[in-house]
């Protein structure tokens, strides 16, 4: 009888093993899809430059400049996630809330308001964040209405954006990537140095 419950209670164990260990393969496993399918060129490019940022984070207002000119430069596509670091920023996930439903007019109206929002960012408050919108909704003839995400989809889309980070292990805003479909074996770099690592990263990238 003794015997039988060691054999039964080690059988439990050994089993319990198995089944976390397939789970962390599994987990590990579904973040390395999900860092291939994040960190990569859109269809049509073979390099582009990818940004996690958080609109209330002074070093991504200073990058974002810089960015912006190396798109053009190199005529690559800049492709943006949201990643707002809360509760330390207390504003930036609803700015990045309402930075999408600009994007629901149009893509570069959502950019230019992320611009708008970098520029203002050290007068911008909790307080005060929806009256710098109302004030980039009239600049532009667009109506802001009362509330902007009756569904929570626009805060959905942010979510889903953060949780993309998450699952690739980013502990820092911006964290940039310069990604690339030409070299297999080295299909992203991170840009940790941009204002000096930018562009000589973009020419190593297309030289690949």
């Amino acid at each position: 009888m003794l015997r039988t419950r060691l054999r039964n209670t080690f059988g439990s164990a050994f089993a319990l093993v198995v089944v976390m260990s397939a789970f962390a393969l599994a987990v590990c496993a579904a973040a390395q899809d999900t860092a291939e399918s994040v960190l990569r060129p859109p269809k049509g490019a073979q390099v582009a430059i990818v940004v996690f940022e958080d609109l209330e984070c002074p070093m991504c207002a200073r990058t974002q400049p810089l960015l912006e000119q190396a798109s053009k430069t190199y005529n690559i596509p800049l492709i943006l996630h949201d990643f707002p670091l809360a509760p330390g920023h207390p504003w930036s996930f609803q700015a990045a809330v309402m930075a999408r439903y600009f994007d629901t007019h149009s893509k570069a109206l959502g950019n230019e308001f992320r611009d708008y929002i970098f520029q203002n960012q050290i007068e911008i408050t909790v307080m005060n964040l929806r009256s710098y919108g109302e004030k980039f909704a009239a600049a532009h003839k667009v109506d802001l209405p009362f509330v902007i995400d009756p569904g929570d989809k626009l805060a959905a889309l942010v979510t889903a954006d953060r949780d993309l980070g998450k699952a690739i292990k980013l502990e820092h805003t911006p964290t940039i990537y310069i990604v690339s479909s030409r070299n297999p074996n080295r299909p992203y770099v991170e840009v940790k140095e941009p204002s000096s690592q930018l562009y000589s990263t973009i020419d190593a990238m297309m030289k690949d």
